[in-house]
């Protein structure tokens, strides 16, 4: 059997613990957040079942970096969201993708690259060195499009 502990005396910052204690590296480190959005759109050029209307529960996943602040924090994951909700998902979710997006073909390849570039561009302009180093956009529970950082990049 497992014990627990009722923490009788919850610790105190600059009384129990110094606020130059917190941080303990210096390392880049990743965080990352899942987001779900549903939206409808269709393939063009393409001879399948895309080619018609159809929708999908996409799933994002981004993987944020950065150098922890003096409380050992990248960003905080509801920045994140804040981004998200604000800048990227305001055009997807439960949209006609065709419509909203830019001209494009709403593969889940190109949409990927759009959405990492969308928040690229928010964390360049918060300018605490926090940076995109991947998001997978899943269009199905076992299929999905990635954009790394190293392929971002003009070659």
């Amino acid at each position: 059997m497992f014990g627990f502990t009722i923490v009788e005396n919850l610790q105190k910052i600059d009384e129990d613990i110094k606020r130059q204690d917190l941080k303990y590296h210096s390392k880049r480190v990743m965080v990352s957040k899942e987001f779900t959005f549903d939206a409808a759109h269709h393939l063009h050029c393409y001879e399948g079942k895309c080619k018609n209307l159809h929708g999908h529960t996409y799933k994002v996943i981004f993987g944020i970096s950065g150098f922890v602040d003096d409380i050992g924090l990248v960003i905080d994951f509801g920045d994140i969201k804040q981004i998200w909700k604000e800048s990227i998902e305001v055009h997807l979710d439960h949209r006609y993708l065709n419509d909203t997006l830019p001209n494009m073909n709403t593969t889940a390849e190109n949409m990927v690259v759009w959405i990492y570039y969308q928040m690229e561009e928010a964390l360049l302009n918060r300018g605490d060195g926090s940076r995109v180093e991947f998001v997978k956009l899943y269009e199905t529970p076992t299929s999905y499009a990635e954009a790394r950082r190293e392929w971002m990049r003009d070659e």
